[in-house]
């Protein structure tokens, strides 16, 4: 089957969704714009489908046509390029993707601006492909673009709402930060390459690459900048949380299909590039640790449904982005396929419960659902084990992969990433026993009007739920016996030896991960599994003080980046533009005035002056005709 074709099937669907629920939606019933926009991502899978049957050979690239060219330096084509990773993201971004889209179809059905809403998440999706399938970094770079303004007009969607739109606004400027880092790290390839296409650039460092060349390590170093605003890791990760603001279905689009994966893919994509550069594989690690830290002790302190799930992100990317780090890329993207899976899951069942208590969103507030929401149940307890690391779950052989592949290489990344777990269970099992168990901690009227979601909700979170039990079966330890299918499929694109560590640090790892599990489960349940408030008031320790407020990240911020922008901006304004640029600009107006009240005087009125003045300007013009 025709390559071109495929891809074709594959990227244009959502796109043509957006334009016609954009253009027509208001005009056309509630049902028509549903099949729309659930039958672009699913023409989408289909076509990824096909892409895995049929392409799964060798890598394809496709260049359609040129797009523009920076003269005397590189020719920039809009094209396709497709391997075995791209294949990977294809089926988390198309089969997750539908799987949103079918449940925002009951979700979002009574809001009044629904077509709009499924609009923007078809164009998201479509930003997102585009991203993936792009042959070179400025057709990856226009899709990393497109899934920014997505966000942007998604977690705005509620407009009315002031609070939502600078939620918005912060999502978008932090990321305008990462993206400035990542276009001047285009400029800096093409400079150092002569082209941006990635087989080009690998090409040239397979023949002429140095290790620990300084140009490479820059690069490096500014494309994790970028990487840092997509994929939210220390100092830029402040805006994930506050993406909340937006409908939970763009939450779980953000965090699990889109946006913030993009910016491990391309880490991944580019791989060859950053083994050059053992210094910024050492930054991308330790920011990773970072991150992968604080985000989850954040989390124990959260009492809205939605951001403890949006840390539980962070602190999850975290965990890629130290795999990354120490060179295991194809942990890093198992662990993004499983997380997506069940990452999924929980925001869609947070949604199903905010849904049933009608925008109720704070844990303190909830408790005694299970009763009356059997199924949400279910599939939250199935993700939370799932994230949490239990086995036989999607989390438990991804993370358990990472943290064996991170000791082999550092112990200490190790260490911080074992506490992160530990975090990690605390804050799932308190999510969980808090909300469904113990009894409701709000009036009976409220309880009584508590129910179950639509089967338009029900039926992704039950296929995202199985996802998340069976999907870590692709990536079997050697330990088992089974066969690790990923690391066989992506290898063939991602040039990766495999780690090793013994048996006994892996039966080691399952057994404390087990007994860990059961302690903090059994510790969680007693203390949060009541109907008293008391548990959910923070303590008045200093350090109890310091996780509730976010470890001041957004004060200090604050304190160094927008209180001095701000009086530099009035100061501009103030001072400088009226006092400096209006005067130089006013320079020749200030001119022409001075020299028309000198002038006006010899307007007198007087017909001898006139006359004499004629005859002197006569004289003079003949002197001139003469002497010249």
């Amino acid at each position: 089957m025709d390559a071109t074709l495929i891809l074709h099937l594959i990227l244009w669907p959502p796109l043509i969704g957006f334009l016609i629920n954009g253009l027509f939606g208001n005009s056309i019933p509630k049902w028509a714009v549903s099949i729309i926009a659930c039958l672009g991502p699913l023409t989408s899978f289909t076509g990824t489908v096909l892409a895995y049957k049929f392409l799964s050979g060798p890598a394809h690239d496709i260049p359609l046509y040129t797009w523009f060219i920076v003269e005397g330096s590189a020719k920039i084509n809009f094209g396709f390029y497709i391997d075995h990773l791209a294949i990977i993201m294809l089926f988390v971004v198309t089969g997750v993707g539908s799987l949103i889209h079918a449940y925002s179809t009951g979700y979002m059905h009574d809001d009044k601006g629904y077509s709009r809403f499924m609009a923007y998440m078809n164009l998201f999706l479509f930003s997102m492909l585009l991203l993936v399938l792009g042959s070179n970094l400025v057709v990856l770079f226009a899709g990393w673009e497109g899934v920014g303004l997505c966000s942007f007009l998604l977690i705005g969607f509620w407009f009315e709402n002031k609070e939502y739109n600078k939620a918005a606004a912060k999502a978008f400027i932090m990321n305008r930060i990462g993206d400035l880092g990542f276009l001047v790290a285009i400029f800096l390839i093409i400079n150092k390459f002569g082209g941006i296409e990635f087989t080009s650039i690998h090409e040239t460092l397979m023949e002429e690459g140095q290790l620990n060349d300084p140009q490479i390590a820059l690069i490096c170093l500014m494309l994790f900048l970028g990487v840092c605003g997509k994929s939210a890791q220390i100092p830029l990760f402040t805006w994930l949380p506050d993406a909340m603001a937006g409908p939970t279905p763009v939450s779980a689009l953000i965090h699990a299909a889109t946006m913030v994966t993009a910016g491990i893919y391309l880490i991944a994509r580019m791989y060859f590039l950053f083994d050059y550069s053992p210094l910024s594989l050492n930054v991308i690690a330790i920011t990773g640790c970072i991150t992968a830290l604080i985000a989850a002790t954040i989390a124990l302190k959260q009492n809205d449904i939605k951001k403890i799930l949006a840390y539980s992100t962070v602190s999850q990317l975290g965990y890629m982005a130290v795999a990354l780090g120490v060179g295991s890329y194809i942990s890093a993207v198992f662990h993004l396929m499983t997380h997506a899976f069940f990452k999924a899951l929980l925001f869609l069942g947070a949604g199903s419960v905010i849904h049933g208590l009608h925008g109720e969103q704070d844990i303190s507030k909830m408790g005694g659902l299970k009763s009356k929401m059997k199924w949400t149940y279910a599939v939250m307890l199935i993700g939370t084990l799932a994230i949490v690391g239990c086995p036989p779950f999607a989390g438990f052989f991804s993370k358990d992969e990472i943290l064996a592949s991170v000791y082999s290489k550092n112990f200490w990344y190790f260490l911080v990433l074992a506490f992160a777990s530990v975090f990690t269970a605390w804050y799932m099992f308190r999510l969980l026993f808090a909300t469904f168990h113990g009894q409701f901690r709000g009036s009976e009227v409220k309880f009584e009007k508590v129910h179950e979601s639509s089967y338009s909700m029900v039926i992704p979170l039950i296929v995202l739920a199985l996802f998340s039990m069976f999907g870590g079966f692709a990536g079997l330890p050697e330990l088992t016996g089974g066969e690790h299918n990923l690391y066989k499929f992506l290898v063939q694109t991602i040039a990766q030896t495999r780690f090793k560590v013994s048996h006994l640090f892996e039966y080691s790892l399952w057994g404390i991960t087990i007994v860990a599990l059961i302690s903090i489960a059994y510790l969680t349940y007693r203390k949060y599994a009541t109907s008293s408030k008391v548990v959910f008031e923070s303590g008045n320790s200093l350090v109890s003080k310091i996780i509730l407020n976010k470890f001041y990240l957004d004060e200090l911020y604050l304190i160094l980046f927008v209180n001095p922008l701000k009086k530099t901006g009035s100061w501009i304004i103030n001072q400088f533009e009226y006092g400096v640029i209006d005067r130089l600009i006013r320079i020749p107006d200030t001119l022409i005035e001075s020299s028309s009240i000198a002038l006006k005087n010899l307007q007198s009125g007087k017909l001898s002056w006139y006359l004499l003045s004629t005859a002197v300007s006569i004289l003079l013009i003949v002197l001139v005709f003469i002497y010249r």
